[in-house]
């Protein structure tokens, strides 16, 4: 018996997700699956979007998802309820390439213990394979207060902050294929490119060298 209520209670997991996100946000729903912690950054697999990322001294993270490079603001801001050895992670189905996105993390505001948390703030994923907007300079983007070190900028960065991009690693090679040259015909032949193509004449000036 025990054994068939844990295996429930896992089955019952992504439901309750899924739940808590129509409860969250008004608008287009959005499917939330617990997603795993590894890889970190965000991961497209063909089906959906994988986000993880670490933090040992958090009590809280947010996705933020955003609509396009010029919105001052999130479309949609989930909680990130799994963590599995400090890293928070999700899965999105229904997220696809392109999506921008960034986090907010709550925690301790410590300076003096090097804790600066600060949920007010958009931050750009550190494990990130692509930027999605560059960041606009704005005060608001100060963690703390200019004028107060210790006391931490209530201020929302979300509409200057950078934000990540959710890329497709897949790539077309079209009509392109590989020559496929049997061992016993194929030369390697190594070379310094520089000194090569340096005074090559079938090589252009302006790429002589490079």
């Amino acid at each position: 018996m025990p054994h068939a209520q844990g295996l429930m209670a896992r089955l019952a997991r992504p439901l309750r997700c899924i739940l808590s996100s129509l409860t969250n946000f008004t608008g287009d729903t959005m499917r939330i699956w617990p997603g795993k912690p590894y890889p970190l950054g965000a991961t497209w697999d063909g089906a959906g979007v994988n986000f993880a990322i670490y933090s040992e001294n958090a009590t809280k993270v947010e996705l933020c998802l955003f609509q396009g490079v010029e919105e001052r603001a999130e479309q949609h801001r989930i909680v990130m309820t799994e963590r599995t050895d400090m890293v928070w992670h999700v899965y999105l189905p229904d997220v696809e390439p392109g999506q921008l996105y960034g986090y907010r993390v709550d925690g301790p505001y410590d300076p003096a213990a090097g804790h600066r948390f600060n949920p007010a703030k958009v931050l750009l994923d550190p494990y990130a394979k692509a930027i999605g907007r560059d960041l606009v300079w704005d005060d608001s983007l100060f963690g703390y207060h200019p004028s107060q070190a210790d006391a931490p900028d209530t201020r929302d960065s979300a509409a200057y902050a950078p934000l990540g991009a959710v890329l497709d690693p897949a790539f077309t090679w079209g009509d392109d294929r590989p020559p496929r040259t049997p061992w016993h015909k194929t030369l390697i032949y190594e070379l310094h490119v520089k000194g090569f193509s340096k005074r090559n004449p079938a090589v252009e000036p302006p790429h002589q060298g490079t």
